[in-house]
């Protein structure tokens, strides 16, 4: 029986920075945040939106009565952990009112979790028959004021339903995962932001996705021309195309390197304005390229997933017949249309109140129509939240 994704949305912050402010106001080319890390805009996220309130606002439009009756696993999937014991994935089960006799666990390794938490749902529901597994992929890139990663911060998650017979995407068989000791980036849980090789760490991308797609051809007998397209994780736009351009060698048609190219540059239209969301970049990414690339039934699409440290996996999913209906392209313009845009200097209060955890409501809380749940208050490390009615 067919597995994979039945449901797909995503949310964003209400706020956003332009890369053109940005740049200017660190005494930088625009250019080189625009054409040469290939990002537009960056979400940035109020003290009121944290990992466990985007994972709810991610979810709470797809998920009926009935999937809350059948999910019988929730696994968040995040790098940006608020507690070193208690799962997200509780406090997102219970403000999602899922069904109580359902296992619910939080996943960790850099970017790559959000995969590994797919694959674990996918073997659950292979003896389940009528259950499902939510997942969610909810970050918050920071890596400090001024920094070199500056750029590539942002904030955002996704929420993945798998069942049996899916409406959008069925999962196949054919995963291959790779791993290798590497200190690319990482973040010892004594320092508040993240400790990055930045050569190292895309040459390490590279060279997983390389490594991985050459073992992956030689198991599978797949090659370029099989894909109608391919899906990256993209902490940045640029990042996927270089990694993709070292695959569309002399041995793939022109035809065939400019129908994937294109394909890539839909793929990668919603993380040009909302910015890396670790776990979700890669499924970000698929959302854009479904609702930007037209697929037939069958066609199948390449996902690379990769977290630094590093462990990286390509499989591939068939895209089934009707998808199109069970998108949200729309709702997904409008929230990001209608975002507030920040001065780098409110920008920056925001990042600090942030780090401080200091609220402001009226700020924070004005015009976003997409936000139903948002943090409200933290006593004796306690975190409790509201829901817009």
């Amino acid at each position: 029986m067919a597995i994979g994704i039945d449901k797909l949305d995503f949310y964003a912050p209400n706020f956003f920075v332009s890369m053109d402010d940005l740049a200017v106001a660190r005494d930088t080319d625009p250019n080189k945040f625009k054409i040469g890390i290939g990002q537009s805009k960056m979400a940035v996220n109020p003290v009121s939106q944290d990992i466990i309130s985007m994972g709810v606002n991610a979810a709470q439009d797809i998920l009926s009565e009935d999937d809350k009756e059948n999910i019988d696993m929730v696994v968040v999937a995040t790098e940006s952990g608020i507690d070193h014991s208690k799962a997200a994935a509780i406090e997102i089960h219970d403000l999602l009112q899922i069904q109580p006799f359902a296992r619910c666990i939080e996943m960790k390794e850099a970017c790559y979790s959000a995969t590994a938490a797919i694959q674990l749902g996918k073997d659950f529901l292979s003896n389940r028959p009528g259950k499902k597994v939510l997942v969610i992929a909810s970050d918050i890139a920071r890596y400090g004021l001024n920094s070199g990663g500056e750029p590539t911060q942002g904030a955002g998650a996704i929420a993945i339903l798998l069942s049996h017979n899916p409406r959008i995407m069925e999962l196949n068989d054919d995963s291959l995962s790779y791993t290798t000791n590497v200190y690319d980036f990482w973040r010892p849980t004594s320092e508040r932001y993240p400790v990055v090789d930045g050569k190292l760490s895309k040459d390490a991308y590279i060279e997983s996705f390389n490594t991985a797609w050459n073992e992956y051809a030689k198991r599978t007998g797949h090659e370029v021309k099989d894909f109608e397209s391919f899906c990256f994780h993209v902490p940045f736009t640029k990042m996927g195309e270089k990694a993709f351009k070292t695959i569309l060698n002399e041995n793939v048609e022109d035809s065939i390197k400019n129908r994937l190219m294109e394909a890539y540059q839909d793929s990668v239209l919603l993380n040009r304005d909302v910015g890396n969301v670790y776990t979700g970049s890669l499924y970000l990414s698929l959302i854009s390229l479904l609702e930007n690339h037209e697929f037939n039934a069958g066609e199948k699409v390449c996902l690379f997933s990769y977290g630094s440290g590093a462990v990286c996996e390509i499989f591939s999913g068939s895209i089934v017949s009707g998808y199109e209906a069970e998108l949200n392209k729309e709702k997904h313009s409008d929230m990001l249309d209608s975002r507030e845009q920040l001065s780098v200097e409110e920008y920056e209060t925001f990042f600090t109140r942030f780090d401080n955890q200091e609220f402001d409501f009226e700020r924070e809380l004005k015009g976003d129509p997409y936000s139903k749940v948002y943090l409200s208050n933290i006593e004796d490390h306690i975190r409790t939240y509201k829901t817009e009615q």
